[in-house]
């Protein structure tokens, strides 16, 4: 087949330089050798795109891990997306869509969104929700820019059951923002929160529920600690979660955030994905990114419009308290039409069957001698274990039975390592039950 690149070698030469490279094999150095393709691909001249497409399907078909059974979590689980989301999510009025400029054009839009808003409102247990933000973490800085911009403190105490993604991410953007970020350390897979000291309250308290060990926090302790004195409890919790626990904002949240991928949307090799981004009443004026709101037209019929916060606000620079102005508005309709198909009884379904699976998984692997609890606190569709041999070499081994094991944690947190495991609807007793027997011969 003939090479095509869009650039001229003039092009090509230019960026070399600019890179002080002499070839553009040069470029990757860093890949393997073992794993480069050596000799191009064998494939016949003058082959038909299908043949082509054919071809190269047969060949990706062959790489390990393409068809893994996942108990793998952190942050990213393998949830069921059923056949009618994907028919509807995929309907070209949506996926052709982009901003809902002209509201007069964008009504449909504007109504999935505004459905999407109350879903997550009521899933979070607060007044308002925002039309989506990027993604969980993205949700995270959000919420910590809103707590302090609510208060006008720069302390935020950051619970390290929080993903450590996202607080990598916090961190990162706390760098510009001037945020002073103070971790609160776990005892036992729950956040020990402190007794505040009189000089330098936080403008908030951020915990996750569940947390990325897959622990149940005590959401109320949080969000009294908060308010005594006068800061947000702002929480990262987990929507499937919302099917059995009380609703944050039930336990007192402020603000609740999340991430999405969970329903509608498959695990896609890390994204993208959409933030979830809920608050109280009382910040509604500095809520992040877009928000749908419910009106009349001039005949007296139902309209749906962006409300409260204008994109053009974004022009305030360093004195806006969010510089969002977008959203992921087809993952935010998947995530909408999957909530609204299963349903209130549907969503506790599933958050049951995730639960019972959990637990049926964990008591199998601590039968396994040598595996233990890394922590003893409850568990919902996730949870931690102590390994006797290395987490990634029980990684490795199980991937060659067929499984995604899990994600392994570092050190540091829990003294020592461990292997998060988690358990979604989609597993089944029989895969439940070959995964225990693989695990023991990993471990052995």
């Amino acid at each position: 087949m003939p090479d095509f690149t869009p650039h001229t070698d003039e092009e090509i030469e230019q960026m070399l330089a600019a890179c002080g490279l002499s070839g553009t094999e040069e470029l990757f150095t860093a890949i393997p050798e073992a794993l480069r393709l050596a000799g191009g691909l064998d494939m016949a001249d003058g082959l038909s795109e299908p043949d082509v497409v054919v071809e190269t399907q047969r060949l990706a078909a062959r790489n390990p891990g393409a068809d893994l059974i996942c108990f793998a979590g952190g942050g990213v689980y393998d949830h069921e997306v059923p056949a009618a989301v994907r028919r509807l999510g995929f309907r070209s009025e949506f996926v052709t869509a982009y901003t809902p400029y002209q509201p007069e054009v964008a009504q449909g839009v504007l109504q999935m969104l505004f459905e999407y808003q109350t879903l997550v409102a009521r899933l979070a247990g607060l007044a308002v929700a925002n039309a989506s933000l990027y993604d969980g973490a993205s949700a995270l800085v959000e919420a910590a820019n809103l707590s302090v911009a609510a208060t006008g403190r720069k302390t935020v105490w950051v619970s390290e059951g929080i993903h450590p993604t996202w607080r990598s991410v916090l961190r990162t953007f706390a760098q510009g923002t001037g945020h002073d970020l103070k971790p609160i350390a776990l005892r036992d897979g729950v956040t020990d929160w402190p007794i505040p000291a009189d000089g330098n309250p936080p403008a908030a308290v951020l915990v996750a529920q569940p947390n990325h060990l897959g622990c149940l926090e005590d959401v109320k302790t949080a969000a009294d600690l908060a308010h005594g004195v006068d800061g947000l409890c702002v929480v990262a919790a987990d929507p499937v979660s919302a099917g059995l626990l009380r609703s944050p904002g039930e336990l007192g949240a402020d603000v609740v955030v999340g991430e999405g991928q969970t329903f509608g949307t498959p695990m896609s090799f890390g994204g993208p994905f959409v933030g979830l981004f809920a608050s109280s009443l009382a910040q509604v004026r500095r809520l992040p990114g877009r928000l749908v709101g419910e009106t009349v037209d001039n005949e007296g019929r139902r309209a749906y419009v962006t409300t409260l916060r204008a994109r053009e606000q974004d022009i305030r620079r360093e004195k806006a308290s969010s510089n969002v102005c977008t959203n992921q508005t087809l993952i935010a309709v998947a995530f909408a039409i999957q909530l609204s198909w299963l349903g209130t009884a549907g969503l506790r379904e599933l958050a049951l069957r995730c639960a019972r699976g959990t637990r049926y998984c964990r008591e199998a692997l601590l039968a396994i001698d040598g595996v233990e609890p890394l922590v003893s606190a409850p568990t919902l569709r996730e949870f931690s274990l102590a390994l006797p041999v290395p987490p990634e070499t029980v990684v490795e081994r199980l991937a060659e039975e067929g499984f995604l094991a899990g994600v392994p944690l570092e050190p540091g947190l829990h003294q020592r390592e461990g292997l998060a495991v988690a358990v979604t609807e989609r597993r089944t007793r029989a895969e439940i039950d070959a995964f225990t027997a693989s695990f023991e011969k990993a471990v052995r």
